[in-house]
Order: C-alpha cells, then sequence, then structure tokens
C-alpha cells in the first residue's frame, strides 16, 4: 500500500517515515514541499496521504482540497497533522475532505494504528473492486456467449423460413447488410445498426403460418390470398412477442411493420410517418429494394438500375424520405452487392454474410 508523507520538516517526515513502514505491505514517498506532492498527484493515487497543516507553501487544508479536485485523488484518504487545537481549522479541515487528524507530538503507536486501520479498509475495498471486476468479467462473457446463441438462432430460424416460402438465405443476407448500411447512414448508434442487422433476418418469420399454396403459387395471387399473405405480418408480431430479449423486440416491430407505408396506405395497421418504427422503415427499403432484385417463380429480376430508380420514386410515399437519402448515399456499397451477381446471372453476397455463429 503506497503512502504519501508530505511535511515541510524533515524529521517529522522521518517519524511519519518510520511508523508507517514498521506496517507490512506499506511503502512511503515522502515530499518536503507539497507542489512536489500535488504534481505527483496527478499522474499517480496512492492508499493515504499523511499532510501537515502548517507548512510555508500552502497549508494542509489547500492540499486536501485541491486532491479532491481531481478525479484521480478525490476518494483518498487523508490524515491532517497539526499541533493546533481551534475548532474552526479542524471544521475547514473536515470540509475540504480530511478524513482523520492526528495532533503533534505525534504518538508513533497512535499513528500505526490508525494507518494500520485505514490501509485496511483500502485493501478490503481494493479485494471488492477486484471481485467487482472478476464478476463483471464473467457477465461480458456470458452475455457474449447469449448473444451467439441468439444470432444463431435467428439464422437458423430465419433460413428455415426462407427455404419455405421459396427464398435463400442470400435474401437475408443482402436485406441484413443492406438495412444495416441504412441504419449506419441516419446516425444510429452502432448496438443499434447490429439489432437491426441481425433482427432484420426474422422480418417474414410470420409467413410460417400461412398456407403453402399461398406461398408457392407461380402467379399472381388473388385478392383473398394476397388478404391471407398480408397477415403474416401480425402472425409475425404474435410469434415475437413478449420476449425479454431486446434483440427480438426490434425483430417483432420489423416483423409487424415493415409493409407499412410512409403515407400511410400499408398494413397491417396503416399507421404513417414517424409512427412506424424506425427498425422497420430501414427495413422496408432493403427488404423491398433486394426482392425487385431478385428472380421468384412468380417474376423476373429487374436490373438494379430500375429497382433503385422505384425506391427513389417512393420517397415520401411508400418510404421514410430520410431513409431513403440514407440509402442514395450508400448507393456505390450498396449496388456493389448486386453488379456481380447481375453478371452472372445469379445474386449471392460476396464477402459480407450474416453472422452465423457456430451454425
Amino acid at each position: 500500500m503506497r503512502v504519501f508523507v508530505i511535511d515541510d520538516s524533515p524529521s517529522v517526515v522521518a517519524t511519519l517515515r518510520r511508523a508507517v513502514e514498521a506496517i507490512s505491505g506499506s511503502r512511503v514517498l515522502s515530499f518536503l514541499h507539497p507542489a512536489e506532492a500535488l504534481d505527483r498527484l496527478e499522474e499517480q493515487a496512492p492508499d493515504l496521504i499523511l499532510v501537515d497543516y502548517m507548512m510555508p507553501d500552502m497549508t494542509g487544508i489547500e492540499v486536501i482540497s485541491r486532491m479532491r479536485k481531481n478525479p484521480l485523488t478525490a476518494h483518498v484518504p487523508a490524515i491532517m497533522i497539526t499541533s493546533r487545537k481551534e475548532a474552526d481549522i479542524k471544521m475547514a479541515a473536515m470540509e475540504a475532505g480530511a478524513t482523520e487528524f492526528l495532533n503533534k507530538p505525534i504518538d508513533e503507536a497512535e499513528l500505526t494504528i490508525r494507518v494500520r486501520n485505514i490501509l485496511s479498509i483500502g485493501e478490503e475495498r481494493l479485494a471488492l473492486a477486484n471481485k467487482a471486476a472478476a464478476l463483471q468479467r464473467d457477465f461480458n462473457a456470458a452475455m457474449q456467449r447469449i448473444e451467439r446463441h441468439e444470432e444463431e438462432i435467428i439464422w437458423r430460424l430465419s433460413k428455415a423460413i426462407a427455404c419455405r416460402h421459396g427464398e435463400t438465405a442470400d435474401h437475408l443476407d443482402r436485406v441484413a447488410i443492406i438495412a444495416r448500411m441504412i441504419a449506419e447512414e441516419i446516425g444510429l448508434d452502432e448496438g443499434h445498426c447490429r439489432t437491426i442487422f441481425l433482427a432484420s433476418a426474422l422480418h417474414d418469420v410470420g409467413k410460417i403460418g400461412l398456407p403453402d399454396a399461398i406461398l408457392s403459387k407461380p402467379g399472381p395471387l388473388t385478392a383473398e390470398e394476397r388478404r391471407q399473405m398480408q397477415r403474416h405480418t401480425d402472425f409475425g408480431a404474435e410469434i415475437l412477442s413478449e420476449s425479454s430479449s431486446e434483440l427480438i423486440q426490434v425483430a417483432g416491430k420489423i416483423a409487424e411493420s415493415h409493409h407499412e407505408k410512409w403515407d400511410g396506405t400499408g398494413y397491417p395497421k396503416g399507421i404513417a410517418g414517424a409512427s412506424i418504427p424506425i427498425e422497420a422503415r430501414v427495413v422496408a427499403i432493403a427488404d423491398v429494394f433486394d426482392a425487385l432484385c431478385s428472380k421468384r417463380s412468380y417474376k423476373s429480376a429487374w436490373p438494379i438500375a430500375d429497382a433503385f430508380r422505384e425506391i427513389v420514386n417512393s420517397s415520401g410515399t411508400h418510404f421514410d424520405p430520410g431513409c431513403v437519402a440514407a440509402f442514395c448515399r450508400r448507393w456505390i456499397d450498396i449496388k456493389s452487392l448486386f453488379e456481380k451477381a447481375q453478371d452472372d446471372s445469379t445474386i449471392t453476397v460476396p464477402t459480407l454474410q450474416l453472422s452465423r455463429g457456430s451454425a
């Protein structure tokens, strides 16, 4: 335990050093000038400070007051040593942050007991801090394991759903990547962007509740079939409801609202503008753009330039204008996901893949 001794008297410093160093595990750094001690305190925090009240350059009260203003030493205990008996001096020292007082002439036995007690409390505090840090590390490691398992479950479930309604895992990858780009561009924080990136994979989870005849129908849907198809948003919200996981909660918002439109003409609730969750507004653009560019059993893939124009032309009606502007600002990156695929007549994701953990 490191102890700073501050006194302008070499003989007093020697006495204090002898008494403190008799305590096992303690080490003394002494200063005859308080300014030197304060300079050292700017870069090194001791476990205890012993400071004289009356010194030529500044009083012990001033030293304690200044160390309390330094975040590094604000909570370091300080014993003020003084031969003065005035109550107002002790009161001022207490207001400045003095922990204890010792009277001169110094009783070495009393000094040793007080210093040992304070250092013992410091050791216990340090042990508790180390234990808390270890617990925090264990907690962080456990949360990382949970997050990896959560990601794997989401990936496996979304992949199964995509296969059932005739889409590929690549579609989920691209939607996730584009959604993350848009989220980053509109200024969402890193954690929020990651959540959208992962949660977007479950945007169509509600399709698991639809009949195969609708999901696999090669031609256009009838009005009744379209009505049934639109129910996948309600099914998705129900499947993902009442979760304690923030990721699943966001996935629930996306599943329910990614077919809402900025002008209020979407489904299932017909909400408009900022009433639509931001996560759903982001994923809506990514989902529609990739769907337009992808070949389906009932349609051919659009050229990416035509799909881009469709997104831009739908700003303020179908899509959030702010999200469309963000989409445009990241267009070079988004376009690169599709250019090679268009040349190869297939759509694949080059190197950016949705994290699959051990999937």
